[in-house]
């Protein structure tokens, strides 16, 4: 694995919210609860797990949409027993891993203590807006020239129809499932909803701020978290709102902060009881999923880091962090990539068994390839130059 570059490296710290650009020098600072250790270190130590997870996860998005829409799978699908129909049904479920996730690094990152190390909420909002934003508008944009190839080629459920400028913005805006448009891509939907998650966790943390204790914020969001279990989650009118996943997103905050308490296996349990309930009263797949997530992150807290180098890992280890660091890139562009093999392979092969086979193998390798040049080329260099930008200075300058 190539060695990574140092726009990288100032790409993971600067997400991080834990370090910080003075006079174009990186200045780490220091841990509250490992005073000797740079907060970017300890912010990341277990980034190994995190990796795994959102690089499996990235992967099983992917296999899930191309087993969804075809139409390479229905091809294939005769031939591979239940493999096709699973990814199809369950394949999805692997957003929940990134819904905990999310939760957990959003809290590292806004108030690793259980209070906002930033001032006003506002420039970390717009913040974390451009973070997504930017290489969430270049994928619009791939994403429309992508089908108006594979309407050339094929014509089938899955091809989006050439967009209106009132759907475009909506798109673009992130409002799509809110104003009633289809979406450009699939999974972007799922960034809107991210950005919601992240802003209300954000204004929550804020607003526990302004009062003593670090305790609650923590506090409010068990109650939010319990709300969207027992109520929200349940009814599918709210999926096109956060509080619909907040379940998943403030289990994902409260691990963090179970780990960084006095007594982090007794208040991993009752959030466990909690959650149990919620399963205990209406069972759902994708919330076991999300506390199997949340188990494994906090027995990995429970194991003391490791201190070895990215140099020292296995080629394994490193293709496994690869994965992971690319996955939102794969995320945003696999789609497009998938839907012109589809189109290609269905205008040229048609029902070829074998043609349409390899054809599912080259868009899992192509949509992962095109996805670490997204990352490279347009994620890593937008995000960092969002980070430099007045709101992002504004941002780092209210979480020193």
């Amino acid at each position: 694995m190539a060695k990574r570059s140092s726009l990288s490296i100032l790409h993971d710290c600067c997400m991080t919210n834990a370090c910080q650009v003075t006079d174009g020098r990186l200045e780490c600072r220091l841990s509250e609860s490992h005073p000797t250790v740079p907060n970017c270190v300890f912010m990341t130590q277990r980034l190994p797990v995190i990796d795994a997870l959102k690089g499996i996860a990235s992967q099983l998005i992917v296999l899930h949409h191309l087993a969804f829409y075809g139409p390479m799978s229905e091809v294939v699908s005769p031939f591979l027993g239940g493999v096709v129909g699973w990814l199809s049904a369950n394949g999805r479920i692997a957003v929940q891993v990134f819904l905990v996730l999310g939760g957990y690094m959003a809290a590292r990152a806004l108030g690793p203590q259980g209070r906002a190390n930033f001032g006003s909420p506002l420039p970390v909002m717009i913040r974390r807006y451009l973070r997504l934003s930017i290489p969430y508008a270049v994928a619009i944009g791939v994403a429309i020239i992508a089908a108006a190839i594979a309407r050339h080629w094929a014509d089938f459920d899955s091809i989006p129809a050439k967009p209106s400028l009132h759907q475009l913005f909506a798109n673009l805006l992130m409002l799509q499932n809110i104003v009633g448009q289809d979406s450009l891509s699939a999974g972007l939907w799922y960034i809107a909803i991210d950005l919601q998650l992240y802003c209300s966790l954000t204004a929550l943390l804020w607003l526990a701020s302004r009062r003593s204790g670090r305790w609650l914020a923590p506090t409010l969001t068990a109650i939010g978290m319990t709300a969207s279990l027992f109520y929200f989650n349940r009814e599918a009118a709210f999926d096109i709102w956060g509080i619909y996943f907040f379940g998943s997103y403030g289990l994902g905050a409260l691990t963090w902060w179970v780990t960084t308490s006095k007594r982090p296996v007794t208040m991993a349990t009752l959030i466990g009881m909690i959650v149990v309930l919620a399963l205990v009263l209406d069972f759902r797949s994708r919330i076991a999923v999300g506390l199997a997530v949340a188990a494994l992150l906090f027995a990995s807290s429970l194991i003391r880091p490791s201190k070895r180098t990215e140099a020292s890992l296995t080629r394994v280890e490193q293709f496994v962090a690869w994965l992971g660091r690319i996955s939102y890139s794969v995320f945003l562009v696999h789609y497009p990539v998938c839907l012109i093999i589809n189109a290609g392979v269905t205008h040229f092969f048609a029902d070829n068994l074998l043609a349409n086979g390899l054809g599912l193998i080259l868009a899992l390798v192509a949509s992962t390839l095109v996805g670490a040049g997204f990352h490279r080329h347009v994620e890593l260099r937008f995000s960092v130059r969002a980070t430099r930008a007045p709101a992002g200075k504004e941002a780092m300058a209210a979480t020193r």
